[in-house]
């Protein structure tokens, strides 16, 4: 096992036989369902899972010399960070959530500011040991017999298999990281700005480690830049009564340690938090540190969403139905300004996140294919808007999706889809996914892709 201690890998392999049981166990045309007790999709979840894999959260290894990492696949970012920090070592992508996991960002996806250079998570595995639907285990890479599921996996979403074991690569860092917020007034200075910034990995005469950018209106678009450093004059602290999404509005200059940059955006999942009435000094005071979590929003919200509370009050003061819309794009750079311009014109939200991507070694990846010479921009989006009388429940998703697909962009499947039975299988390859299918559930005991993430069974 790449990387892996000998006791924690003979841990492992247990884990995995005793899993295995479990799966011959069940009925041989049951589906299968993953029963997790976390989650981080926004769209719905129909049925119970029977598949328990709540035991692989181990992180095997890290090896600082290789710089890799052997872990689990429900192994959390926050549980990697702490595991990995302390060789002065980090993930090569960093998703912003704490509880999001190895094996979900993997096969759902994931993007942050090191994506101009280091590209989606995916592209940083060496090696996925799956649980297919057949209920075999099959170790995967980019090299052996299992290369194409190695390439199919990521933008699966489960349907495949489920990743128990992932060896990934890491990077150096330092101990802080200075950050700079750029502010610009219109779109088309400031994506120009952001490419070549990308294009450069430098500003000013310093070198850029990290981009992304905060969008609070048509005239107020920032370019946030984060460079590693060994000293600090000073360091910010996020994680309790300040909110960072405000200083990006109030500093040009800021300086946090590795592991506060990291999770900058975790504390008010990114700002989320406001709609849940935690950006107040005296809540937060009460909370206390622990509380301010995106994992305990979620479960707020995962209430709300099951009790309802909001739509009822709505109604009963008179107010207009909502739609939510959560969603994370990429367009292509040079649609990124015209992709602003129609999101203010037609959807009020604000505000939004900008984080540029691009392949890192031109790796094309059949279920969500990306052009490897561009550099693509994504925004995400993070809220409700009001519904005209009449209007159908997924008039604004619709329309973004039918103006990202005009722009030659793709959309995350982690939220709600509403593409067309034959479009969606266009954008996600169709053709490659049913061969995967094929030969790794061949008695389809998991969910169909266009199932998951549009029917939403």
């Amino acid at each position: 096992m790449t990387g892996a201690t000998t006791s924690a890998g003979t841990a492992h392999q247990d884990r995995v036989e005793r899993l295995r049981e479990r799966f011959a166990a069940l009925p041989p045309d049951s589906p299968i369902r993953l029963a997790k007790r976390t989650s981080n999709l926004f769209r719905d979840r129909s049925g119970a899972g029977t598949i328990d894999v709540a035991d692989f959260t181990h992180v095997l290894s890290v090896d600082p010399e290789a710089r890799t990492a052997d872990v689990e696949g429900m192994v959390t970012y926050e549980q990697l960070v702490d595991a990995t920090l302390p060789h002065g070592l980090m993930p090569l992508v960093v998703p912003q959530l704490k509880t999001i996991t190895l094996g979900g960002a993997v096969t759902g996806l994931g993007i942050e500011s090191s994506s101009f250079r280091n590209g989606m998570p995916h592209e940083s595995v060496l090696e996925l040991e799956v649980l297919t639907g057949d209920g075999q285990v099959v170790v995967a890479r980019p090299d052996n017999e299992h290369r194409d599921l190695f390439h199919g996996f990521p933008n699966s979403y489960g349907t495949l298999g489920y990743a128990l074991r992932l060896t990934i690569e890491l990077e150096p860092v330092r101990p802080y990281v200075h950050v700079r917020h750029l502010r610009h007034r219109d779109a088309a200075g400031y994506f120009a700005e952001l490419a070549e910034v990308c294009e450069t990995r430098t500003h000013g005469g310093k070198p850029v480690d990290f981009v992304d950018g905060t969008v609070f209106g048509p005239d107020e678009l920032y370019l946030t830049l984060g460079t590693f450093t060994d000293e600090a004059p000073y360091t910010s602290d996020y994680t309790w009564l300040d909110i960072y999404y405000r200083s990006i509005q109030g500093r040009t200059d800021d300086y946090l340690t590795v592991r506060d940059y990291l999770w900058r955006w975790d504390t008010d999942w990114f700002w989320c938090s406001a709609a849940l009435g935690v950006q107040n000094r005296f809540v937060r005071r009460v909370l206390g540190r622990k509380r301010l979590r995106s994992d305990v929003y979620w479960k707020v919200v995962a209430l709300e969403r099951k009790l309802g509370v909001s739509a009822r009050i709505d109604r009963w003061r008179g107010l207009p139905e909502r739609e939510t819309v959560v969603q994370d794009i990429e367009v292509p750079i040079d649609q990124a300004a015209a992709f602003l311009d129609f999101f203010h014109r037609e959807i009020p939200i604000n505000p939004v996140w900008v984080c540029p991507v691009r392949l890192r070694d031109k790796t094309q990846w059949p279920l969500y294919v990306m052009d490897p010479d561009s550099l693509y921009v994504n925004f995400g989006f993070w809220s409700s808007v009001p519904l005209d009388p009449g209007e159908p429940a997924d008039t604004h998703n619709r329309l973004i999706e039918k103006t990202v697909t005009e722009m030659r962009g793709r959309k995350s499947l982690y939220s709600a889809s509403f593409h067309e039975e034959d479009e969606f299988w266009s954008l996600y390859n169709g053709p490659a996914y049913r061969d995967l299918k094929t030969r790794y559930d061949p008695g389809a005991r998991l969910l169909d892709l266009y199932d998951k993430c549009v029917r939403g069974r």
